[in-house]
């Protein structure tokens, strides 16, 4: 039986994109936007310049924009997305199941609603993590108001080991529980690098210098001082790397200063998109991702690994349990180590890169798009049968 499944998303978004598209292939899908990002809206997003993907979002599947009637349009505030339009949508749109990506915008509880009233069963996936939650009054506030949340849906897709323990910390039963990997188009980043890999394969190496690279806007949070740190001990070392920078912020010129003080060679490339980004993987031999646990799954680490080249990440960022294999794929240290940052990279960098290439193309079968598209079928398969038993 081939179900019918809606997903409502807050915009277009690169990392979605070619889930709908593997969706599409398994089931009648149909997708809702709620707002229409412009490129000043995704510079007050967080990426610091203004800009418009340069990838296609939207073809592939079925998709359509709702009216946002709030008063300031944006992604932003629980309220920049007000789209009551989604109830009718819902109740004529002979659904099996229905997908929101979190609860932070209303646009998101004006479909739990429809939901509700049309006894169509709602998924939430999201990728929030317990490392990533505030301590105190926040922490109470959640312990008591989280459960009752979880209990508007019917069921639960996690993204990764981290996020099912957020779930069910908070009460979200088991059998209820699909697993829905984070993920990248895989396809397209692997065939891109390879291609810019045998453009560049008649360039002159640069000499005993490895290639370490960090893709991510520069802010605190990202904690890309560590890594100008952490480069500049491996060179004091006599192990020098060649530092590349993709991402834009405020603390460019920070990062800049400190590395020339350290006498590490750092290259900024400012904000790439989409487009380019294969060809800066194709380039490193290691990305290194320093986050605080704000950081709650790093999607550029599938990026990357995608393209076969392993990671370094702090404890604290959320795909760590699953993608990091320690001595395979990567490695873990500890958020805020310098010292430790440093030998985790020097370690990677000694990797055999044959055995690694061949162990995260393997894993990128599992953190896939159709992978990801397989637990949203099966988790509306599943929660059809338990309403038709009740």
């Amino acid at each position: 039986m081939r179900r019918r499944i809606g997903f409502l998303a807050s915009h277009p978004i690169q990392y979605y994109a070619p889930i709908f598209r593997a969706l599409a292939g398994l089931c009648d899908l149909a997708v809702f936007f709620a707002h229409r990002q412009d490129a000043e809206q995704q510079a007050r997003a967080g990426y610091d310049v203004a800009f418009d993907w340069d990838v296609d979002l939207l073809s592939g599947y079925e998709s359509r924009f709702l009216a946002n009637v709030a008063r300031r349009p944006s992604t932003a505030r629980f309220g920049g997305c007000n789209t009551p339009e989604i109830g009718e949508a819902i109740a004529t749109g002979g659904f099996d199941g229905f997908v929101v990506p979190g609860w932070s915008l209303r646009s998101y509880w004006q479909a739990v609603r429809a939901c509700r009233r049309a006894g169509v069963p709602v998924m939430v996936r999201g990728d929030s993590q317990l490392p990533g939650q505030r301590g105190g009054a926040a922490r109470l506030a959640k312990a008591a108001l989280f459960p009752a949340l979880l209990r508007q849906f019917d069921g639960y897709l996690y993204v990764g080991r981290r996020n099912r323990e957020y779930l069910e910390h908070y009460g979200a039963p088991a059998e209820r529980l699909f697993f829905s990997p984070h993920c990248v188009d895989n396809e397209a980043f692997s065939a891109a690098s390879g291609a810019a890999r045998a453009r560049s394969a008649g360039a002159s190496a640069e000499a005993a210098r490895r290639r370490v690279l960090f893709v991510g806007r520069l802010v605190e949070d990202k904690r890309p001082m560590d890594l100008i740190d952490a480069a500049a001990r491996l060179a004091a070392r006599g192990r020098p790397v060649s530092l590349t920078i993709a991402g834009a912020g405020a603390l460019q010129q920070r990062l800049a200063a400190a590395a020339q003080a350290g006498g590490v060679d750092a290259r900024f490339l400012g904000f790439v998109n989409q487009s380019g980004l294969p060809a800066v993987y194709a380039a490193a031999d290691v990305i290194v991702l320093p986050s605080v646990a704000r950081e709650t799954w790093g999607l550029v680490v599938n990026e990357a690994m995608a393209c076969g080249v392993p990671a370094v990440v702090s404890d604290a960022v959320g795909c760590g349990p699953d993608l990091i294999e320690a001595g395979v794929t990567g490695a873990v240290a500890p958020l805020g180590d310098v010292p430790a940052l440093a030998d985790a990279i020097d370690r990677v960098l000694g990797f055999d890169g044959s055995a690694t290439r061949r162990r995260l193309a393997e894993l990128m079968q599992i953190y896939s798009p159709v992978r990801a598209a397989e637990g949203i079928v099966e988790a509306a398969g599943a929660l059809a049968r338990h309403n038709r038993l009740k």
